[in-house]
């Protein structure tokens, strides 16, 4: 009978939970780390033996007491801030309020219990969570991210930091964020593929139906509406260009629909738009070919020549740019069923 090799100390994983809490992004750690397991080190002598967890997963409160959100329930945990000491790595989930988000602070006992075990475990923020890592001045002069939606506040209360509104997630080695929701899977699965390699991380992704990698960033999620008609003297020619995005337009002859001079047109333009001519047409153009892949079947071709941009090439690079994935890339992901 072979002899089955003692199981190493589990990497322990304390989730912080905080009132006003992201419901989904609480669940993310324990569902990703939970199922994350030593193919190898199953024992051979039973096959019907559970898998060898690799994590530990703990959740806490700053008081141990219950926290609320605003789905309608309360979390009670089993653990106080006392268990960060044991941790080797940190979770903060989003929260949807507070004073971390409203003001950039956080009380000073948890200040000092985050600060504390920064100093021995990697630590780990989904969404909004950034802002609690913010609080506690552990994401100063370094890269980060959160929500799109909240960037612009983030940089208000926290200017020191390096943020990034456009990626899923940043990796700066001990001190890790992710964007919203679903980042935080992306994020959880690179921890798992970092500490126990891609076969591993795999086959966390198929057990929760996830794909392991996802190309791109935030970009491709947020939203940028078509800017409302004002009145202003450029609109009936952005009317005009927006009705006519497969033909080919220049300056003069924009310019010219508006019944202005090239200076005068550039400069009205921008001035109700915040934007060039060019790149406001192009970014037009890039969200009607966003449409066109999401509801039509076409061909990547015809939406280029529909959105024009004249050639797939054209399209792809433009695409890339815009939101970070390739036509293809983003229609396998936006496409809405038959």
């Amino acid at each position: 009978m072979k002899s089955v090799p003692p199981q190493q100390p589990r990497h322990r994983v304390a989730v912080l939970v905080l009132d006003d809490f992201a419901t989904l992004d609480v669940g993310i750690p324990g569902q990703v780390f939970r199922v994350a397991a030593n193919p190898d080190a199953t024992p051979d002598t039973d096959p019907d033996a559970a898998p060898v967890r690799l994590y530990d997963i703990v959740t806490c409160t700053p008081d141990g007491g219950p926290v609320t959100c605003r789905a309608g329930y309360r979390l009670v945990p089993d653990h106080d801030l006392g268990v960060l000491a044991t941790a080797d790595t940190v979770i903060v989930p989003g929260v949807h309020g507070g004073s971390a988000l409203e003001e950039g602070r956080i009380p000073a006992p948890l200040r000092a219990a985050l600060r504390a075990a920064a100093g021995h475990a990697r630590m780990i923020s989904i969404c909004t969570g950034a802002f609690v890592l913010a609080s506690a001045g552990l994401l100063d002069d370094r890269p980060a991210t959160t929500h799109w939606w909240h960037a612009e506040r983030f940089r208000s209360l926290f200017p020191r930091v390096r943020l990034d509104p456009n990626v899923l997630f940043v990796d700066d080695g001990d001190v890790l964020t992710s964007a919203g929701v679903a980042a935080g899977i992306d994020l959880c699965l690179h921890v798992v593929r970092r500490d126990h390699g891609s076969d591993v991380a795999n086959r966390v992704a198929r057990r929760c139906v996830t794909p392991p990698f996802r190309e791109g960033g935030q970009a491709q999620f947020i939203e940028r509406p078509l800017p409302a008609a004002s009145g202003a003297s450029t609109a009936p020619t952005r009317a005009w260009m927006l009705e006519n995005l497969a033909e080919p337009m220049d300056l003069a002859a924009l310019a010219e629909h508006a019944r202005m001079s090239v200076r005068t047109f550039t400069r009205r333009f921008r001035e109700e738009t915040g934007l060039s001519p060019a790149r406001w047409l192009t970014r037009q153009r890039v969200e009607h070919a966003r449409h066109l892949l999401e509801t039509t079947d076409l061909p990547v071709d015809e939406i280029a020549r529909r959105s024009g941009f004249g050639t797939a090439v054209s399209l792809r690079q433009h695409l890339h740019t815009a939101v970070g994935v390739s036509p293809l890339a983003y229609r396998q992901t936006f496409r809405t069923p038959a």
